[in-house]
């Protein structure tokens, strides 16, 4: 027991661990030192490839790492004109005539440490070293395997472009740049990850992004002591306020590279991850999650309609299991009379009270959902339509289940999908709103939404409060969070989000010391 205890007290005992800074071991001038030093490091991996070569009765080497680089290139780009080329004269010599007479290849720098190689053959560079340099050249010919670019399937957009991020974070920087053709646009990459050494970019405009929250969140990330970083999930606790208990996040994720760029044109900072086919931005707030492509591409009524459509489907997901619950508990009376027989109808014939039927069909239905994303598609489509005959129609008829209760939950579930980057939130939020209406009826859910509001209203995103433009209320502002004007009032003026009101930017929160 008191290991147990102890190992508890380990885990959840902050003890952050130095930052990760990457060690700085010269080359040596031997050739042969340099290989095995690096033979030593790979352990003989398969992967690990060295063309020992010959320059005017010098050795050299070229290192690389299989599949990571293009092999028609390495050989008719870079071996075929090195040997047909005369050399002559000292390693030296050799050295710059094959860096500055034989390659022609944009990508092409000095590497003076072994972690300086280790990085760029693990980036799809090709290294030369020669006897008698304590330096080598790294060539950037990658030609490893990634996806092609396609639509995001998880941010669909009736107009506009299909195109999403991919994997590899060079083709999506590129993407970023062919949109926004501006020479204040600055990608600044960085390493996280003492095992995977993960390279992250974080991508601004230098006019308009504030310097006080590009400082907050650079050594945000310099604090981050993770292992390996894998996805964007990694990296979004680290980003987040010190103490934050929130069901909502201050870090937004999207797959859209013209997304980010209109985010970035707002002064946010985006962080493109290597290996990751989505970007991070920050700072982000609340109302952004109901703004999508598709309400800058429609009229501005029909925008207008369909976010206010998206406020209304996130309260119905979130309080109407919990409403049905609380009234059908407490206060029965409250329904029209048709309603009120059938759902005591429904009541009588279940073995469940209230309740607990709505928090069953609820976890049922997560599951269901669960097993349709995580099985193979052919087989998911069979859970659906097991899963739509059990519990639709089998289930009701057994008298398991009352249909006006599996009525609310369709509707809410419905509703959840509306805004799919809050459906997290709202799964949980429905389940406890339904719990509290179902012991303590409206009165439950009302404090329970107070907790909520309050628990949103006191957050902030890199000192910019979360709630804003709402509250603190800004006019200018407004005019694209309910309602959206049409462009050629929003044109007139471009809302930098550290203008925002309330906020309380500071180089460095008294949280983060």
């Amino acid at each position: 027991m008191y290991k147990f205890i102890k190992d508890l007290k380990d885990i959840y005992t902050h003890n952050p661990r130095p930052p990760y800074r990457e060690a700085h071991t010269p080359l040596s001038v031997s050739l042969k030192s340099n290989i095995d030093y690096l033979r030593s490091r790979y352990q003989n991996s398969s992967d690990f490839t060295v063309r020992e070569m010959r320059f005017n009765g010098i050795n050299g080497a070229l290192i690389a790492i299989d599949n990571m680089v293009d092999k028609d290139i390495l050989a008719f780009g870079v071996l075929r004109p090195i040997f047909e080329y005369e050399f002559s004269g000292s390693p030296e010599d050799c050295f710059n005539d094959i860096k500055y007479k034989i390659l022609y290849t944009d990508e092409i720098a000095d590497v003076c440490t072994y972690e300086e190689i280790e990085t760029k053959i693990m980036s799809g560079f090709a290294v030369i070293g020669l006897e008698g340099c304590n330096k080598m050249i790294a060539i950037g010919i990658q030609g490893y395997n990634s996806r092609s670019i396609s639509e995001p399937e998880a941010d669909v957009v009736q107009r506009g472009s299909k195109e999403g991020f991919v994997e590899p974070m060079r083709t999506n920087m590129s993407m970023l740049r062919r949109r926004m053709k501006n020479p204040k646009l600055k990608f600044e990459t960085m390493t996280i990850g003492d095992v995977s050494r993960t390279q992250i970019c974080l991508c601004y405009l230098t006019d308009t992004v504030s310097d006080k929250i590009l400082e907050k969140l650079k050594k945000r990330l310099k604090k981050i002591d993770l292992k390996t970083v894998l996805t964007t999930g990694y990296l979004v606790p680290f980003l987040e306020e010190k103490g934050d208990f929130s069901f909502f996040s201050g870090v937004g994720v999207s797959e859209r590279p013209d997304t980010v760029c209109g985010k970035i044109t707002e002064g946010r900072i985006a962080i493109l991850i290597d290996g990751v086919s989505s970007a991070v931005i920050v700072p982000f707030l609340f109302v952004e999650y109901f703004q999508t492509l598709d309400d800058y591409s429609n009229r501005a009524y029909f925008a207008t309609f369909t976010r206010f459509l998206k406020f209304c489907a996130f309260f119905i997901s979130i309080l109407l299991p919990g409403i049905y619950v609380a009234l059908g508990t407490f206060n029965p009376e409250m329904f029209p009379t048709l309603m009120l027989n059938k759902i005591a109808g429904s009541i009588s014939a279940t073995p469940l009270s209230l309740m607990y039927e709505t928090i069953l069909i609820q976890l049922v239905y997560e599951i269901m959902r669960e097993a349709g994303l995580r099985m193979p598609q052919p087989l998911g489509y069979a859970v659906s339509i097991v899963g739509g005959l059990v519990v639709g129609d089998t289930a009701i008829n057994a008298g398991l289940i009352g249909a006006p209760t599996l009525m609310v939950v369709a509707i809410t579930a419905i509703c959840s999908y509306v805004i799919p980057n809050l459906y997290a939130p709202s799964s949980v939020l429905r389940i406890v709103f339904t719990f509290a209406g179902g012991i303590f009826g409206v009165y439950g859910i009302a404090a329970v939404l107070c907790v909520v509001l309050v628990n949103i209203c006191g957050k902030n995103s890199f000192g910019i409060p979360y709630t804003s433009p709402v509250t603190p209320f800004s006019a200018v502002s407004m005019r694209d969070v309910i309602i959206r004007a049409g462009w050629k009032i929003l044109s007139r003026k471009t809302e930098y989000v550290q203008n925002m009101p309330g906020s309380n930017i500071k180089s460095e929160d008294a949280a983060d010391e």
